[in-house]
């Protein structure tokens, strides 16, 4: 007779083994996907990495180590700095892209690397809204349209005025083509129908130089890089690009409040690799609404000239989509392209 059939022993013994797992299994003892849910639900339990895709000492770096310190506080592990700079930021962006997408590695995404980048055509080896999980927008910058302050213009209107009667005349600077002073000086020319001369810089320090030397009619510049300028009387201020009037500067109109729509912050937000657990963007979505709420990181983000915006994972999304569709025409009908 076949062994097998003469000694049934081990498989009633593997018949127990398997009722018990089965069993525990019901209880909810041992489940095949409990060891990952108790993963995602003990998140974080070691350091997380936080990609800058800028270099160390720059607005970008500064901010993301204020905001790691505030994050670590929150979520009981350290986050660690780990600078990637290069090709406007999408070096880093790229790097990020391509993490393990646990939740342990986060980037500081902005408009350079998630948006403009990609309608510039720039060649990525990622996709900015399918390949990342947008956790949250931390806040933006302010840019401030200046002139001399013996320019003929004493306000916004009257500058679009002064360029109309000077056809190709008037000229403005910005931090180089693709920053957001550009972009924002395009959509000025685009609406307001305007023939300006754009001259980039390699920086706004340069620019402010040639400003104040008579070199340039205007510029673009940080409003809290132009305040001292302001408040020394060399400049002046014609109006914001953000979308409400600065709480420093109430005396400064918007761009918008002239021409509606025109509006070009630059700006900066946390993201992750797509596919992270969902219970993982949760975790991390909730920390970053937390810590934005503190009036101490308020306060240190304003000095660096950020104004925090904490806007959720859906409005952040809806966000990313509504700059898509205001910079995709302003970028086309420049003619600009990548490395141009």
């Amino acid at each position: 007779m076949d062994s097998k059939l003469r000694d049934p022993l081990p498989r009633r013994g593997w018949i127990k083994k398997s009722a018990l797992f089965g069993g525990l299994t019901g209880l909810g003892i041992i489940n095949p996907l409990s060891s990952s849910l108790f993963a995602q639900s003990a998140y974080p339990n070691r350091p997380l990495k936080f990609i800058v895709p800028f270099a160390v000492g720059g607005s970008g770096d500064l901010i993301a180590r204020l905001v790691a310190d505030h994050l670590s506080k929150n979520l009981g592990q350290t986050v660690l700095i780990d600078n990637k700079g290069g090709n406007g930021s999408t070096v880093g962006t790229e790097m990020a892209s391509k993490a393990p997408p646990d939740g342990y590695t986060l980037v500081l995404s902005n408009g350079a690397a998630i948006t403009i980048g990609p309608l510039l055509g720039e060649q990525l080896g990622y996709k900015p809204l399918e390949d990342f999980v947008h956790i949250a927008l931390l806040g933006t910058f302010t840019n401030a349209l200046i002139v001399r302050a013996d320019h003929p213009a004493q306000n916004f209107v009257d500058f679009i005025n002064h360029a109309k009667a000077h056809p190709g005349r008037v000229s403005y600077a910005s931090a180089g083509v693709g920053s957001a002073g550009y972009l924002t000086g395009e959509l000025l020319k685009s609406t307001a129908k305007l023939d300006m001369v754009h001259i980039p810089y390699k920086g706004t320090g340069p620019a402010m130089s040639d400003l104040l030397g008579g070199q340039i009619e205007a510029m673009f510049n940080a409003l809290i890089a132009a305040t001292p300028f302001i408040k020394s009387g060399k400049v002046r201020a014609l109006a914001i690009t953000a979308s409400s009037r600065s709480p420093d500067h109430p005396e400064i109109p918007t761009m918008a409040e002239t021409l509606p729509g025109v509006v070009g912050d630059a700006w900066f937000g946390i993201s992750v690799p797509s596919k992270t657990p969902q219970l993982v963007v949760d975790r991390l979505g909730e920390a970053v609404t937390q810590i934005m709420q503190s009036i101490e990181l308020k306060g240190k983000l304003i000095e660096m000239g950020l104004n925090p915006i904490a806007l959720t994972q859906k409005e952040f999304y809806q966000f990313l989509v509504n700059e898509n569709k205001k910079w995709g025409p302003v970028i086309k009908s420049s003619g600009l392209k990548a490395n141009s």
